[in-house]
């Protein structure tokens, strides 16, 4: 939780909202105001990367990850705070979401992977630099928003699967074909072969595509940017 509100304030709410659990509220770096965060991690950096193009890092990243890795509740945050956050935590790998609802929540908004606006009670400033917007300013509607995502995902992986089922038999079937019978007696010809496709692809993808999601796609860890779209497990699936 990232918020301009005083530390014993956002501490309570915190721990009222189970964002901060009772046994780490003592532990360090738990609990941080934006001005200790700041001198903590040091200025941003900014480094040219080529054609007048500009990428700013933390300055001191040892510490911020160890920051990182217990932060709970950061108070007292100013825009610069909530934007170094962002950028620190995209830089270890990870993806970030940011909710806000003020002009000074753009820059975090627009730094981030995901950022979400409130409809209702948002600044027009805040929408522009927002991805998705709460129409309803409903925290439970960002559960909606990431259990569609999920399903999204894993639909796409299931229609890959399964195209990859399809294209590798046909291949090892035809291959197999071409080798062992005479040129009269193949298993599959080029009408046959257009039939199945036009069958597997088109029924296939509209029956993936419409699968509503499930509560269990938000038992998932979250998938990491560096994650490959066919995973070891699909492999093997495949392939049996």
């Amino acid at each position: 939780m990232v918020t301009g509100d005083n530390i014993d304030t956002a501490r309570a709410i915190a721990l009222e909202a189970g964002i901060l659990k009772l046994e780490h509220k003592d532990r360090k770096y738990a609990v941080m105001d934006g001005k200790t965060f700041r001198e903590a991690c040091g200025p941003m950096i900014k480094i040219d990367t080529g054609n007048d193009l500009l990428r700013e890092e933390i300055g001191n990243k040892e510490i911020f990850k160890e920051i990182a890795a217990n932060l709970q509740v950061l108070a007292r945050s100013t825009p610069e705070d909530k934007y170094m956050l962002v950028t620190g935590l995209r830089d270890l790998g990870a993806t970030v979401a940011v909710t806000g609802d003020g002009t000074n929540d753009a820059p975090a908004l627009k730094k981030a992977d995901v950022g979400f606006a409130m409809g209702i009670s948002g600044t027009e400033v805040a929408k522009e630099a927002a991805d998705i917007i709460l129409l309803d300013d409903n925290f439970a509607s960002i559960v909606t928003a990431v259990k569609w995502g999920r399903n999204i995902f894993a639909s796409v992986r299931k229609f890959l699967q399964f195209q990859l089922v399809i294209n590798i038999g046909a291949i090892v079937i035809l291959i197999v074909g071409g080798v062992t019978l005479n040129t009269n007696s193949q298993p599959m010809g080029t009408l046959q072969m257009l039939w199945i496709n036009i069958l597997m692809d088109t029924f296939a993808a509209l029956a993936l595509a419409t699968e509503p999601p499930v509560l269990a796609l938000l038992d998932q860890k979250p998938y990491s940017r560096a994650d490959s779209i066919i995973t070891p497990v699909m492999w093997r699936n495949i392939l049996l």
